[in-house]
């Protein structure tokens, strides 16, 4: 997916042209894959641009950095602000913003310790992860033949660049197979999540997700899609899900920032369901993007609108 360049990306506090946001080539985190990272939405709706749960993913950056010892220089209030200014600087109705906290140049070598903490925001446009037709039609995914990280290896829970390594091998396989996506099981081999979305599925009218021992990544979305779904009646349940599982539901879904609620219509080349994205599937997509789009009233708390004065006031400065 080809990127498209915004003007400006917010670096250590301070604008820069988007050809010049860089970092030198032995900075820590190209050796080591030292870094922490969101990736957030910014929807056009009828008010104008609205980033979905912009405090909860703020607090995951946080909660990020903790577990890998990183110290921020910026509070999560001044990297919340900074998100809604590199949204307005760049005058986008609709985006990703891509927060990242990473180790810079100090010195070669495992030891982090002594090495720079930068903070950067960008925000450019972005379309759908997965294909235009994958919120109508659904996806085809195979199982990984990759593992999650097992317990005392990596944290599950921190979105940290170097776990997504482990990501890449399960998306490349899935690629080069001739699928849109893979399902990665854990350790144990039950059901863990996709290579960067969480993974719910429909059994007998009941909905079920693993649970956070499955080394799955806390998501955002999959915690807005479970309040949604409690919401409209369904039954929600966490479990362990066991790969066999994923043949004989009646529907699948994979739940992110990058794919919001997308169908999987089969996995390895076994229909789900009768191959249709099901009712459920649909009924959450349409109160998930009714809330996210400014259509339906946001009860929640869930947008943050970004002030069309933000931009001037920055300019001014």
């Amino acid at each position: 997916m080809a990127m498209t360049k915004s003007e400006k990306i917010w670096m250590n506090g301070q604008f820069v042209a988007w050809d010049d946001a860089k970092v030198h080539v032995l900075s820590h985190v190209l050796h080591y894959g030292s870094s922490v990272f969101e990736g957030i939405r910014c929807y056009h709706t009828k008010q104008g641009p609205a980033i979905f749960r912009l405090g909860e993913h703020i607090e995951r950056l946080a909660y990020s950095t903790k577990i890998y010892r990183m110290k921020m220089p910026f509070t999560t209030e001044q990297i919340e602000r900074a998100c809604i200014e590199t949204v307005s600087v760049n005058q986008l109705q609709e985006c990703y913003i891509r927060p990242l906290v990473y180790r810079g140049y100090s010195h070669v070598g495992v030891n982090p310790i002594g090495t720079p903490i930068d903070v950067m925001v960008a925000a450019y446009p972005w379309g759908k992860y997965l294909g235009d037709d994958a919120l109508n039609k659904g996806v085809s995914v195979k199982i990984g033949t990759w593992a999650r990280m097992a317990p005392n290896t990596l944290p599950a829970m921190a979105k940290a660049g170097g776990n997504y390594l482990n990501s890449q091998l399960l998306k490349l396989e899935a690629v080069e197979d001739g699928y849109a996506e893979a399902i990665a099981l854990d350790v144990h081999g039950y059901v863990s999540e996709g290579s960067g979305e969480n993974l719910f599925l429909v059994v007998k009218g009941e909905l079920v997700t693993p649970p956070m021992h499955n080394s799955i990544l806390a998501g955002i979305t999959r915690a807005s899609v479970l309040q949604l779904a409690r919401e409209l009646g369904y039954n929600v349940r966490e479990m362990v899900i066991p790969r066999e599982l994923l043949y004989v539901a009646d529907e699948a879904f994979f739940t992110g920032t990058a794919v919001e609620v997308t169908p999987i219509t089969a996995v390895d080349r076994l229909p789900v369901g009768n191959g249709d994205v099901g009712p459920v599937t649909k009924a959450i997509q349409q109160a998930f993007f009714g809330i996210v789009k400014g259509d339906l009233p946001d009860r929640h708390g869930w947008l943050t609108k970004v002030p069309r004065s933000v931009a001037a006031a920055i300019a001014k400065a």
